[in-house]
């Protein structure tokens, strides 16, 4: 008999047994990709045979994505207000208890020692109590000598400092996983879970895991704010916590290119911080070690396994869950590499990764469609706000800065001749340049998120940091448009994706 629930460990279309669901969930892989194309195409069209409807049109487009990056602008502001402010609390002093467990969990494939030294370093020096944390390093078989090397001296050197430290190696090949981080953390918990967890009858309820990535600077009050949040929010074992992201590790040797796109994810996961209704988990991120067994572990056969986990969550609960927004940093590095051919290869290839959470919005839709006990009050909402949100991020761009000079250039000639014609470039150049007048905001803002000035760096680099943001609209272009459609194109013609982890470099590590 088959499971009420099946479709929670669903990752693609060939999953599912029943050939009609096969088609629709197939049909719902394309979905999103053929909303934005069909977009891109018809926008060409028009601009051709219907130039006075398309320049309408986008007119009207490129208000709303003025407004809208103001409704942003002023959560971007509030978000970072408050983060500040809950770093200056004492959270250690608010909590009554501290019998929480922490399970911190790093994968790793073939990061450096010294970068997984400073992640522990940073997790050690947190004000919470280090004898209660469990630290599991999660390595990949696959990596081979060097990674048994790096296990061991840092087991070694850290193993009295918390209650337990294990090292586990996630087995190369399994059959129906993808070599990736998902894999690698599910494999890790379970050994987790089975030496440390029930050896000791831990209770479930009082063990939160947090999923570290490798570069991961976790910031002096993570573990007491964390714990004190999970002690005080309605129901915490329906619950995941999201800190916000900062890519500033090595930003001071980052190329421009680089720094834009690590400010950009910043501002933006600080201003999802602010609509905690819409909040998925990302990236480094914790959760109820009860919620985790409840869905079998994460899935291991998918790529965007960390706002995976969230929608598996949702879907069990019938909609009982929630990301609850931490206000609270925590750094990581920016996309960096020797080159700066490299480096931007590894920007549009990691967007690309990151867009391919696309893959969720067949997952979500098609749970929505088995789960009839979630209110559809929760399901519209989310529905158009993930559809939404996924296609402004594939088109939005190019629409504003490139097609939407499409109908001055390609209309016929009797709209050449109209008022419309005209004003259609004076209007977009007012929109955009209004627009630009806000980036003055982040360029301060991406100043007062500096870490310290390297002794090697002049005060002068702090002009580029400030200028460097002129190239907003090509790095929006090339490294958001277009790895966001290239990801949405291969889930719609089924090329679908591996996990590609992102290479960590920095110059200088202590």
């Amino acid at each position: 008999m088959k499971n009420e629930q099946y479709y929670l460990k669903v990752s693609r279309y060939s999953d599912l047994e029943d050939k009609n669901e096969r088609i629709l969930y197939r049909f719902l892989e394309m979905l999103t990709g053929l909303i934005s194309w069909s977009i891109l195409i018809l926008a060409i069209l028009c601009s051709y045979f219907y130039p006075l409807l398309a320049a309408s049109a986008i007119v009207i487009y490129a208000v709303y994505w003025f407004l809208r990056s103001i409704y942003f602008s002023v959560h971007l502001r509030s978000g970072y207000a408050k983060m500040k402010k809950v770093e200056k609390i004492d959270w250690l002093g608010k909590l009554d208890n501290t019998n929480i467990y922490h399970l911190i969990i790093i994968p790793t494939y073939d990061e450096s020692e010294k970068i997984l030294r400073n992640t522990i370093q940073s997790i050690a020096k947190n004000d919470y109590p280090l004898n209660k944390m469990i630290l599991v390093l999660a390595f990949e078989e696959r990596a081979g000598e060097a990674a048994i090397q790096k296990a061991n001296i840092l087991k070694k050197e850290f193993e009295g400092v918390f209650f337990r430290v294990l090292t586990t190696f996630h087995p190369k090949d399994i059959p129906g996983e993808i070599a990736g981080k998902s894999s690698n953390e599910a494999w890790a918990t379970k050994i987790a879970k089975k030496e440390v967890i029930d050896k000791l009858n831990i209770p479930y309820e009082n063990v939160v895991l947090t999923s570290l990535d490798s570069d991961t600077i976790v910031y002096p009050k993570y573990f007491s704010r964390l714990t004190y949040l999970y002690l005080t929010v309605d129901n915490p074992t329906r619950s995941s916590f999201q800190p916000v992201p900062l890519y500033i590790n090595n930003i001071w040797e980052a190329s421009p290119v680089s720094r834009i796109f690590a400010f950009s994810s910043t501002f933006w996961h600080t201003i999802n911080q602010e609509r905690p209704e819409k909040l998925v988990t990302f990236s480094s991120h914790s959760m109820s070690f009860k919620a985790l067994l409840d869905i079998d572990f994460k899935q291991t056969n998918v790529v965007s396994e960390d706002s995976r986990v969230f929608w598996q969550c949702f879907l069990k609960y019938d909609g009982d869950y929630k990301t609850v927004p931490m206000y609270y940093p925590v750094s990581m590095d920016a996309n960096a590499a020797p080159t700066f051919i490299q480096t931007v290869a590894n920007i549009y290839k990691q967007t690309r990764r990151w867009a391919y959470g696309v893959e969720n919005v067949p997952y979500f839709i098609f749970g929505f469609i088995k789960n009839k006990k979630i209110p559809m009050s929760k399901k519209i909402p989310m529905l158009i706000e993930m559809i939404e949100g996924r296609v402004s991020w594939a088109v939005a761009p190019t629409l504003i800065f490139l097609l939407g000079w499409l109908p001055f250039f390609l209309g016929k000639e009797e709209f050449s001749e109209t008022v419309a014609s005209h004003s259609l470039p004076l209007v977009l150049s007012r929109i955009l340049t209004f627009a630009m007048i806000g980036l003055i905001g982040s360029a301060y803002l991406s100043i007062l998120l500096l870490p310290p000035r390297p002794l090697e760096y002049s005060r002068s680099k702090v002009l580029v940091f400030l200028f460097q943001w002129v190239l907003v609209p090509f790095t929006m272009i090339f490294f958001s448009a277009l790895p966001a459609l290239d990801a949405q194109t291969r889930l719609m013609l089924g090329k679908y994706m591996g996990f590609w982890p992102t290479p960590k470099f920095r110059r200088n590590v202590a």
